[in-house]
């Protein structure tokens, strides 16, 4: 009997979009250790994006969204940061005398280690592993140790991701993000 395709066929076979950890107890201890670490993101931040998004959903305002679709702890490094901060300030003032409003800015950056996957296995000339998840649960590299998920690399992706918000609240705050500094 063969199988007819339909819209809904993708949902015969589920994609494991959570990873699983072969270390429960390591597991653990990284989901302990982070529990008891400070918010990256605190509550008045929120509430003042909340508010700027109304003005958005209102028409008041544009929202500029950019940054990495995956960030890697390879590619780590203050100069990425500004550089990406940069953009995003000179496309937002390119939108603000472009279209006579306020621009919200939303970067994609400090914690985007993910890379969902339409599949949970990869296979390369005949050899078969699970899929790279990104850089806060897996390897890149195509090789079995490095596509084993790792609870470990979490901890990096929240020092490495508070490291990026605190570098980019420095610049905002600093006067880096002042329009006569954008092209400095």
């Amino acid at each position: 009997m063969s199988k007819t395709w339909t819209p809904d066929s993708w949902r015969q076979k589920p994609i494991r979009q959570v990873p699983t950890y072969t270390d429960e107890a390591a597991l653990k201890a990284v989901e302990e250790d982070l529990s008891n670490f400070p918010p990256l993101v605190f509550a008045g931040e929120a509430r003042n994006l909340k508010k700027q998004l109304a003005k958005v959903a209102q028409g008041d305002a544009f929202l500029l969204q950019g940054g990495d679709c995956a960030e890697s702890f390879s590619e780590f490094h203050p100069n990425n940061i500004r550089d990406t901060f940069k953009v995003l300030l000179q496309m937002a003032v390119v939108l603000t005398y472009g279209g006579n409003k306020p621009v919200v800015k939303v970067g994609r950056l400090a914690g985007q280690f993910a890379k969902p996957r339409s599949s949970d296995v990869e296979t390369v000339d005949g050899v078969e592993l699970p899929s790279y998840r990104g850089d806060i649960i897996n390897g890149f590299d195509f090789n079995e140790e490095a596509r084993i998920p790792d609870p470990k690399r979490m901890l990096t992706a929240y020092s490495q991701a508070a490291s990026t918000l605190n570098l980019l609240r420095a610049f905002a705050q600093g006067g880096y993000a002042d329009l006569h500094q954008v092209q400095q």
